[in-house]
């Protein structure tokens, strides 16, 4: 499903270390890049322990906005990249993007406008 604006947010989590092989995946499948967080899991599944002391597991959040009409390439190549398909490596769900700014990279050059001018949602 793709919105009237454009644009859509994937948002992966992963086991820390994993972000690097779904960035190349994201980005062999059009993406232009993304952002990496760090967070940790709080599920009722994640708490593990060492010698009776918990371990909070870190994750890796991957932030990639893409074309709407390129999420289902890159989603499908992040799930294979992270085998997501597998039980207990992370997840990843898209997100509509009603309106963004500062994205300059995103931008066609035949797009480009004159300073100050506002431009469409790509």
């Amino acid at each position: 499903m793709t919105n009237d604006y454009g644009n859509e947010l994937i948002v992966t989590i992963v086991k820390r270390g994993w972000s690097e092989p779904v960035l190349a995946a994201a980005r062999g499948a059009g993406a232009e890049g993304g952002t990496i967080l760090l967070g940790r899991g709080t599920g009722i599944h994640e708490v593990k322990t060492l010698l009776g002391i918990a371990i909070e597991p870190e994750k890796e959040i991957i932030l990639t906005v893409v074309a709407a009409d390129r999420t289902d390439a890159v989603l499908d190549a992040i799930v294979a990249a992270a085998e997501l398909d597998q039980p207990g490596m992370g997840l990843a769900f898209v997100l509509p993007i009603r309106r963004i700014t500062g994205q300059v990279h995103m931008f066609r050059k035949d797009e480009a406008e004159s300073p100050g001018t506002p431009r469409a949602p790509v």
